[in-house]
């Protein structure tokens, strides 16, 4: 493999993003490289809007979210403008500014913004006044608050395979730098981070601070400033980076990928977005270096991920414990984690394996997370957003306006802009279409300059006119990605598939006429002498497609997935009958219709079907049955309209399905209780039975992290009853999680304005994995309260409190 990546490898050739300022000339890089995004002018009606709103309204929002939160005067107080009394929450908050400078960065490559730019200038002075002498850049330390942040340690670099983040917030800054070099010709970010990566250099290696990062991305920010610098001991120290990651340290574990040697790893685990990180750096440092330990790895990981570990939207990382991947086939959906920076690393990483290899796979992986599990980050209106992306929803996930924790905000204003750079790449005058996007751009070929347009209606038209403009005559090959959802495939593998559905051929047109040809690695090869004018239509079929998950995969067993394109759809309250889709039932042969709505969502394609709904009745174990019209949206656009159920897995067997709630005591009942999270509450009347007490797959209402202490939940009735018998179903998610069975619970009934304990005539349970069920004398009366008394070491929660 060594041989192949030095063989393939361009010599003075550099994978930038950018188009402005120098570049070093370098010895090996990618074989095949892509096209800048300053080169490419995005004029669609889908994507076009979405970088104009990241740059008018997304931007600006976060830059004035970091004023108002105190990220901008972290650099203040470490320069010793403001006193060192306070900071934000995590040490990292420094990356927010630094990505949000890149995001701004490429918006102003493309489009330029003089008070902007202005303003950028003055951050970067605020920045690079906050920087110590020697190069050291990290606000928490250089601020010397009078009580340290938890996390940072004593000294430098003391808790970096921790949780200080010295490097990850190096890494940011790196990136940052160069964006904003490439815009802008100037070197003010730029000299910060060289200075700061010149004290890595001297800091870190054999022999001297051999240690990890506890969060990758400095891997990746350094080959960057390699590319730019020439500097070799950047790209030496990033490939240190990897292989000093592994067994034998403190803090050695699967979580941070250094529970081996990373040549070693051959499956993904841990957190996600590390991991997906440090994959993309193992590629960045493979292809600049020729090592073929490291493709081999990422290869294995590559393939253990679209086999067993990626969700139909593209999302990666199955739990939110550790926000990491899960076993393998684990892909929970109403407790996926799905992090929106995960989607955006994953697209990094499968670009880099696309710059590899020159498969198409990879682009079929970037587009269907792109479009999907990325895409559903930021809402239309640009200034709310998802950290966790689930897969289902009763209505407890909503976007928000700010997280504490803001990486995956900023980082989704650092990604929209650079969108462009995915569309085309090249290699010699081999030209390659990988996104189907309206744009026009100028590629410069070995055989001379090549002007090319697109127009299309992509993606919810299939069909693209694909012109070709030359000056003269040029002889190159184009080659039109064929993806791999318009053949029958979903994802490269066999996790996901489309039932009864035979293999289909794309129709391509030249200058009108068809064209038969060859298809290499998932790509159409057009190779011919082009003239000014010359068009290539490609036509792919729009056909909606239900998709089915291998049979291993539980939680979507008796369920399809509506795709259409690469769009992933879901059902969503607001489109449905009682605003409820938990209960809803389409037969597997139902005929769906795509409907265009241009005043729903910014304008979107919907998919509307036949089906049934299921609700409960009371006295009775049987089902009331009604028809219905279904009605789904792009997966991309829900939770727009406010919190709501959703689901993009659609029962086709009524077993699958939650039926609507009976009308009982509890689903009418009022709900409060001792924590503030009001989300949450949903869970205790919804009469979905888990199927044991750690069930993620349920709603559950927890007091974490509170530990020993008493707490309380209370239904207030719709009217006076008489009651006797009430259930709890206890969430315990031992033996990782935080939550354990309680100490004791107490049930209080109200009488006037005072709390009377029920004279139980059956003892308090607590047992794990079913219902506890305790009788008391009747009582009638208008509300129920619930007290429960913490374990000591951990918390408790409820799946389900029955009242009867």
């Amino acid at each position: 493999m060594r041989s192949f990546l030095e063989k393939m490898a361009l010599a003075g050739a550099g994978m930038l993003l950018g188009s402005t300022g120098l570049q070093a000339q370098l010895q090996k890089d990618y074989p095949i490289k892509p096209v800048a995004f300053t080169q490419v002018k995005v004029n669609d009606n889908f994507w076009a809007p979405k970088i104009r709103t990241n740059a008018s309204v997304t931007i600006p929002y976060t830059l004035e979210q970091c004023r108002k939160t105190g990220r901008i005067d972290n650099f203040l107080r470490a320069a010793g403008k403001l006193p060192g009394d306070k900071f934000t929450e995590y040490p990292f908050d420094d990356t927010d500014l630094y990505k949000i400078i890149e995001g701004a960065s490429y918006g102003l490559q493309t489009q330029p913004n003089p008070a902007l730019e202005r303003y950028l200038d003055t951050l970067i002075t605020i920045i690079g006044n906050a920087q110590e002498k020697d190069g050291y850049l990290y606000t928490f330390r250089t601020m010397k608050a009078a009580k340290p942040h938890d996390w940072i340690g004593s000294k430098r670099w003391e808790k970096e395979e921790d949780l200080s983040h010295e490097l990850y917030n190096a890494g940011h800054l790196f990136e940052a730098a160069v964006a904003h070099y490439q815009a802008t010709g100037k070197r003010t970010l730029l000299n910060i981070a060289i200075r700061n990566a010149d004290l890595l250099v001297k800091d870190f290696g054999w022999g001297k601070e051999e240690k990890f990062p506890g969060h990758q991305i400095v891997e990746t920010g350094l080959t960057r400033l390699y590319r730019v610098t020439g500097n070799k001991s950047y790209l030496d120290l990033a490939k240190f980076f990897l292989d000093v990651r592994g067994p034998g340290t403190k803090d050695s574990q699967e979580y941070n990928q250094a529970y081996k040697k990373v040549v070693d790893q051959h499956e993904a685990v841990g957190h996600a977005v590390r991991a997906a990180y440090m994959y993309t750096g193992m590629a960045d440092v493979a292809a600049l270096t020729g090592d073929g330990k490291y493709l081999s790895a990422i290869d294995d990981i590559w393939e253990d991920v679209v086999d067993k570990k990626l969700y139909i939207t593209g999302g990666i990382g199955a739990t939110g414990a550790g926000e990491a991947f899960g076993a393998a086939y684990e892909l929970p959906n109403m407790s996926a984690y799905a992090e929106t920076c995960a989607a955006i690393a994953n697209v990094y990483w499968n670009n880099r394996m696309f710059l590899l290899h020159g498969d198409a796979k990879y682009i079929d992986v970037l587009e269907r997370t792109l479009y999907n599990g990325l895409l559903s980050g930021v809402s239309i209106s640009g200034d709310r957003f998802f950290y966790p992306n689930p897969l289902a929803s009763m209505g407890q996930h909503q976007r928000s306006a700010w997280f504490g924790c803001a990486c995956c905000i900023s980082n989704m204003t650092r990604f929209l802009p650079s969108m462009p750079g995915y569309v085309y790449a090249q290699k010699d005058n081999d030209l390659y279409v990988n996104l189907f996007v309206g744009n026009a751009a100028t590629i410069q070929l070995k055989a001379g300059k090549v002007g090319i347009v697109q127009q299309t209606n992509y993606p919810w038209n299939g069909k693209d006119d694909i012109t070709i403009n030359t000056a003269k005559p040029t002889a190159f090959t184009l080659k039109v990605r064929i993806p791999g959802w318009a053949e029958n495939r979903p994802v490269p593998g066999n996790l996901y598939f489309e039932e009864d559905s035979a293999a289909a051929t794309v129709p391509i047109l030249l200058n009108g006429q068809p064209l038969h040809y060859a298809v290499e690695k998932g790509y159409a090869v057009i190779k011919r002498t082009w003239k000014k004018g010359d068009k290539v239509t490609l036509d792919l079929p729009m056909e909606v497609k239900k998709v089915l998950a291998a049979a291993p995969v539980k939680d979507d067993q008796y369920r399809f997935a509506l795709e259409r394109g690469p769009i992933m759809y879901c059902l969503e309250g607001p489109d449905n009958k009682d605003a409820t889709v938990q209960n809803i039932v389409v037969a597997k042969d139902a005929a769906v219709t795509p409907v265009f709505q241009t005043n729903l969502l910014s304008g979107v394609m919907t998919l509307q079907m036949p089906g049934s709904s299921t609700s409960r009745q009371l006295h009775s174990d049987a089902l009331i049955n009604s028809q219905q019209t279904v009605t789904a949206i792009p997966y991309y656009s829900w939770a727009n309209r406010g919190a709501a159920e959703m689901t993009v897995w659609i029962p086709f067997e009524a077993a699958a399905a939650r039926p609507k709630p009976a009308p009982t005591i509890a689903s009418k009942s009022k709900i409060s209780a001792s924590v503030k999270n009001q989300r949450m509450f949903m869970a205790l009347n919804d009469q979905y039975e888990p199927k044991d007490s750690k069930d993620n797959s349920a709603l559950y209402l927890h007091w974490w992290p509170a530990k020993g202490s008493s707490e309380w939940v209370q239904y207030d009735f719709d009217s006076a009853h008489t009651i006797s018998h009430s259930k709890v179903y206890w969430y315990d998610d031992g033996p990782f999680g935080g939550c354990r069975i309680p100490t004791a619970w107490k049930l209080y009934y109200k009488q006037g304005s005072e709390w009377i304990p029920v004279k139980n005539t059956t003892p308090y349970t607590t047992e794990k994995d079913k219902y506890n069920v305790v009788s008391f004398e009747p009582v009638t009366t208008t509300a129920l309260k619930l007290e429960v008394q913490l374990p000591a070491d951990n918390s408790s929660g409820i799946h389900e409190w029955i009242v009867e």
